[in-house]
């Protein structure tokens, strides 16, 4: 008697593609960007490591791991800027990991974003020279929640600095995430006339060469609040955690709410520090902080 095999055992099961958009599987991700073209789609990232990377020149498009947390994009940057360089009309980023990004001028990103929305969500940025850089000027609206910075952020010779999150955009909105470990630099870096920090966990204990953990340099008008500060012992700038209109008097930061947070040093770090320092002289709206030992509320420089 003949026993006859099924034929997927003959053949071997067909290894699903690594990227899908409308059940149609690419090989590589740029080829899937290009699919979508300038219109909308998403694209659906499988589990596994991809050494792969893209440029989005137009369209609106979503680019969702099929498992969160276990599509990892890691160390490939496309013009030798990021995972995923997006100049389109919008963009989502959904339950990806992007990690182990550096780049010749030091600015080695997760993601890149030049122009269109952004929004990034339960997304993880690990062990690189920037998490998120880039934006549109006055125009780009960007949006990041429960997402994780590590390991992030470097400092050059030449005295340059990358930073865990540097966002020049309109208006900048930061709910539910984690900023810790930095290796250089702020943890957060905007250039933005409007900005919202909320509801966020910055842990600088095992943070190296750090220095702010918000810096708004240009000035901003928004919300800082709810958010839990731990200022860590190895810091390079220990002097103050939030900084206002420090370079520029670009926007002003009248008005600028910094609310119902809690900070504190962490065991290990002899120096005091300030909770807000303020070049603007502007009218901060400064209300009740749960500040720890050794932290003065405000300065005005």
């Amino acid at each position: 008697m003949i026993r006859i095999l099924p034929l997927l055992l003959l053949i071997g099961a067909a290894t699903p593609a690594p990227y899908t958009v409308d059940g149609r599987g690419f090989d590589r991700l740029q080829e899937a960007v290009n699919a979508i073209g300038g219109g909308e789609g998403t694209i659906v990232v499988a589990p596994g490591v991809h050494r792969d990377c893209a440029v989005q020149e137009a369209g609106r498009i979503t680019y969702r791991a099929a498992e969160a947390g276990r599509a990892i994009f890691e160390r490939v940057a496309c013009e030798q800027k990021a995972g995923l360089v997006l100049r389109g009309r919008g963009s989502r980023v959904e339950g990806l990991v992007f990690r182990g990004y550096a780049v010749p001028d030091g600015n080695g990103a997760g993601i890149r974003t030049e122009t269109g929305d952004l929004h990034v969500s339960n997304s993880t940025f690990l062990d690189s020279e920037q998490g998120i850089l880039g934006g549109d000027r006055n125009v780009q609206r960007i949006t990041i929640d429960r997402s994780t910075f590590a390991d992030l952020g470097r400092c050059r010779p030449d005295e340059n600095c990358s930073h865990s999150l540097y966002l020049t955009s309109g208006t900048v909105t930061i709910t539910r995430s984690r900023f810790e470990r930095g290796r250089g630099g702020h943890y957060v870096k905007l250039r933005a006339p409007r900005a919202s920090v909320t509801d966020n966990s910055f842990d600088d204990t095992g943070g190296t060469r750090t220095n702010y953990m918000i810096d708004l340099p240009e000035g901003a008008t928004g919300l800082i609040a709810r958010n839990v500060f731990v200022q860590g012992p190895q810091k390079e700038n220990p002097t103050a955690m939030i900084v206002v209109r420090a370079e520029q008097s670009t926007y002003p930061s009248d008005g600028l709410r910094i609310e119902d947070n809690e900070a504190r040093i962490a065991p290990g770090q002899p120096r005091p520090t300030t909770f807000v320092v303020d070049f603007s002289r502007d009218r901060l709206a400064l209300g009740a902080n749960r500040l720890g030992a050794r932290i003065k509320a405000l300065e005005v420089r």
